[in-house]
């Protein structure tokens, strides 16, 4: 079974949607060197958040749904 490109590329925004909405925010974390003198050296550790929009995850399961649904009603294979 061939899956059309444009069923796969729904599929795809539908589930980035889904974990839009499962995750609300995503902490990651950078390491940065804020002495150096000599052998002594002192790094500092950073989080990073990065918050993701509920609405911008229903918008992509919507986006990916009607995606997904025109590339299932195409005729071309």
């Amino acid at each position: 079974m061939k899956m059309r490109p444009l069923v796969v590329i729904g599929l795809i925004l539908a589930v980035l949607g889904l974990v839009a909405l499962a995750v609300p925010s995503f902490t990651f974390f950078t390491t940065e060197r804020v002495a150096d003198v000599g052998f002594f050296k002192i790094d500092v550790s950073r989080p990073h958040t990065l918050v993701f929009n509920p609405i911008m995850g229903v918008l992509m399961v919507a986006a990916g749904s009607a995606v997904g649904l025109m590339g299932l009603r195409s005729r071309s294979a």
